[in-house]
């Protein structure tokens, strides 16, 4: 922690209202009051978790809704999981022997979309 300031969005308080940002004040007051004691202020420290359980915070806040003017990405391939069908689209051609599947570890098979293009 550089500084002590809490910045929330104004968004989260327009888009899922008072409850919900009071949750996300407590997080963030878990946090702050933590690393102010010397203990575990991250999120994966039982520390956190614990105090976070007590004051009834939330662990993670509701997402708003994404910008409608986010600029389009054109996929050209689709990598596919051989083992768990699991799809990741890319834009990029990717070397296969680099990567493996996130979920399952499995090979990836590319496939390069000429005909269709997915947005």
């Amino acid at each position: 922690m550089t500084n002590h300031n809490i910045e929330i969005s104004w968004k989260q308080y327009e888009t899922h209202g008072a409850d919900e940002v009071e949750k996300i004040i407590k997080h963030e007051l878990c946090h702050y009051h933590l690393h102010l004691q010397k203990k575990g202020y991250k999120h994966r420290d039982a520390d956190f978790k614990q105090l976070l359980l007590q004051v009834g915070g939330t662990k993670h806040c509701k997402p708003i809704q994404a910008n409608k003017r986010r600029p389009v990405r054109d996929y050209r391939y689709k990598l596919i999981c051989t083992s768990c069908r699991q799809e990741y689209w890319r834009k990029n051609k990717v070397n296969l022997h680099r990567y493996a599947c996130g979920k399952c570890r499995g090979t990836l098979q590319i496939v390069r979309l000429d005909a269709e293009i997915k947005k």
